[in-house]
């Protein structure tokens, strides 16, 4: 079987090293990288630091998706505001069955495509096969990349990198998988069987949708507030007027989720006492931010936004939140104008 990672970051160089370690002859891993991280890895290979020690794996690198090949899975796992720039080449890498694997942070190209017909939702439009111009405008990306070969995935583990092509894995292991069509198919328990043989700790979901806006839900507010801040999770429940803040955002978003057939039964505030035990944890938005990269805002933030403009529901607070976190960025050099 081959396989292709398209980005080799913290979650992309844990995924492919995982899998590099897998019997020879079970599968052929490779990646579409470019810059310091293809010198580094043609160089020193691709290596790993976890609990056991450190390792070194020799994985295929290149540049050009027609040095690699057609490929049979495709884990794509870049930074979402890098997307547009790498989709033609994902769908490069594509025969006429592959599969592609998304294991990125917010609402992708394909959310709606596997969400139940509004009478069933209960929604107050139909939201079947909308296309946010925030996350894919155009719909380009649901172009190249057709939803009905996309498997999603909702990442639960904490890995960083350490330089080019060296990755750290912290803690978990967990990845919940689904059509992105909906229900189970054939596509997801391939990959899923895979992933599991690679030692992660696979889950499959139905409605993959419901696992991406639960995640979502605590995202949206920790990750752009830290990244104005500063602060880590601890230090920004800690404040009395912060916290109630993200409670606000999140009943906002929660409204929104419940219209569209995404109901959340937990609250704001038990979302918290979960937050509350990562103890001191920069999120990703923040690490982006003090590295310079172009921070996730749209598939946060801005598509929380859209939605609800799309169904006539106002969001003053998420609008505050983005607005505060846009300009920022825009003056950092790191979101365009």
């Amino acid at each position: 079987m081959k396989v292709c990672i398209v980005g080799l970051g913290a979650i992309g160089g844990l995924l492919a090293a995982w899998l590099a370690r897998l019997p020879a002859g079970r599968v052929q891993v490779s990646a579409l990288v470019r810059g310091a991280t293809l010198a580094a890895v043609r160089e020193q290979g691709l290596r790993l630091d976890d609990a056991a020690g450190s390792h070194r794996f020799d994985i295929t690198v290149a540049d050009d998706p027609a040095a690699l090949g057609p490929q049979d899975l495709v884990i794509v796992a870049v930074q979402a505001p890098a997307l547009p720039a790498v989709a033609e080449a994902v769908a490069a890498l594509r025969h006429a069955d592959t599969t592609v694997l998304g294991a990125m942070n917010g609402v992708p190209w394909w959310f709606f495509d596997g969400l139940p017909a509004a009478p069933d939702a209960g929604a107050p439009v139909p939201t079947q096969g909308w296309v946010l111009d925030s996350v894919d405008p155009g719909g380009r990306l649901r172009a190249l990349l057709p939803p009905s070969r996309t498997v999603g995935g909702v990442v639960h583990m904490a890995a960083s990198t350490l330089g080019p092509g060296h990755v750290k894995h912290a803690m978990g292991r967990r990845l919940v998988i689904g059509c992105a069509t909906g229900g189970a198919g054939p596509r997801t328990a391939a990959v899923a069987a895979l992933l599991a043989e690679a030692g992660v700790e696979v889950e499959t979901s139905a409605c993959i949708q419901r696992e991406v806006w639960f995640k979502l839900w605590g995202n949206l507010t920790m990750n752009p507030v830290s990244a104005l801040t500063g602060a880590t999770l601890d230090q920004i429940l800690a404040d009395g007027l912060v916290r109630g803040f993200c409670s606000g955002v999140m009943a906002e978003a929660q409204a929104l989720g419940a219209a569209i057939g995404l109901p959340i039964a937990q609250s704001p505030e038990e979302r918290h006492a979960v937050t509350a035990k990562l103890g001191p944890v920069r999120t990703s938005m923040l690490q982006d931010l003090q590295a310079g990269r172009a921070l996730e805002i749209d598939a946060l933030v801005s598509a929380v936004r859209e939605i609800g403009q799309r169904l006539g529901r106002p969001t003053p607070l998420l609008d505050a939140l983005l607005g505060l976190v846009r300009l920022m960025a825009q003056q950092r050099g790191l979101y365009p104008r």
